[in-house]
Parts: C-alpha cells; structure tokens; sequence
C-alpha cells in the first residue's frame, strides 16, 4: 500500500505512475486505449447522476475490488467533484457492508490518506 509522507508526494506519484501507464498502452495499443478513454469519459459524465455521484460509486467499487490505484484516482475524484469528507466516509460504510474488513481497511488507511493529502487542493 502507499504510505502517506509529510512530503505530500506518494499518493501524487501512484496518480502519475497509472496515468503514464495508461499513456504507454495507449501509445502501443491506439485504438483500445482511445476507445477505452472515450468510453470511461461516457460512463463519468453527468446525466441522471453527477459526475460526484458517480465518483462515489467508483470509490465504493474500488474499495470492494480491493483496486488502490482506483482508490487513490477516485478518492480524488470525489474530492474534486466536491464530495465532503463525511460523503467519502459514508462510501466506506456502504463498501465494508459488502466488502467486510478487508474493504474496511482500505476506507481506514489508503482513502484517509487520500482525504489528507488530496482534501487541500480539491475544489
């Protein structure tokens, strides 16, 4: 797991390993990755549900998946769509119902790690 560090960069740094991963598949996979990028950019657009709402239902996916670089993208992602820390928390109740103690974990270490270091330069 990624440990949070007084120099703030960890968790920025897991962000910017998946997304210059995504950028090398991408390179070497064209078609697939922009299909794949075109069609996430559908899933997280609002529509009946916000983007917010459906950041939180990502967070709570992951959590359950046991994904921490998803974690951490939508942990964020809450963040910036201006979910509070109360609504992140309330996703990590919703996953441990499902996801027991393991999903329980994760909400307690990686996603407040996230809530930390992300909760300062969110919109």
């Amino acid at each position: 797991m990624y440990q949070h560090h007084n120099n703030g960069g960890s968790l920025y740094d897991a962000l910017k390993q998946y997304k210059e991963g995504l950028g090398i598949f991408e390179q070497k996979m064209p078609m697939m990755g922009r299909k794949f990028n075109e069609f996430t950019e559908q899933c997280f657009s609002a529509d009946s549900l916000s983007e917010k709402e459906k950041q939180l239902i990502a967070l709570g996916i992951s959590i359950n998946a046991q994904d921490e670089f998803c974690m951490i993208y939508h942990t964020k992602g809450c963040l910036d769509q201006g979910a509070t820390e109360e609504n992140i928390l309330e996703v990590v109740s919703v996953a441990a119902a499902f996801g027991g103690g393991a999903a329980l974990s994760q909400g307690v270490t990686l996603v407040q790690q996230c809530i930390q270091e992300f909760g300062n330069t969110a919109h």
